[in-house]
């Protein structure tokens, strides 16, 4: 019985470790040809990157597929990691919101300023009344 447990724990180790190389391999494919065809810069803060910081520039895949790769670049965007990061909060925020909106958002109604004039006017005697 040990023997069965130590095979499956060998496979499924040999399972997740050609699943971690392959995405390394991915990755490093489009980060490789984002970087050749790009400008070190993140396109939203607009700052610039060299050979010392630029583990800190990431590829963003514009429609959140990571699988969607063109040749061309596309569907690529390089972000910083803070950029990055906050590109998905939005996008995570966005879905949530839709998942749990029930209903429409409508306008505010209440005016805290409709009676503002009558009231002035009540409590300053030196205000002509019209």
């Amino acid at each position: 019985m040990l023997k069965r447990k130590q095979l499956n724990k060998e496979r499924l180790d040999k399972v997740v470790s050609d699943a971690n190389r392959n995405k390394e391999l991915r990755d490093q494919g489009y980060r490789e040809q984002a970087l050749k065809l790009y400008s070190w810069i993140c396109t939203r803060c607009e700052r610039e990157f060299n050979h010392k910081n630029l583990q800190e520039l990431t590829v963003h895949h514009k429609d959140h597929n990571h699988d969607n790769n063109p040749s061309d670049g596309s569907n690529w965007e390089l972000l910083c990691v803070y950029c990055h990061d906050n590109e998905h909060s939005r996008f995570l925020d966005a879905e949530y919101g839709e998942l749990t909106s029930d209903t429409e958002k409508s306008a505010a109604t209440h005016n805290p300023f409709a009676d503002l004039k009558k009231l002035v006017i009540a409590h300053s005697p030196s205000i002509k009344k019209k």
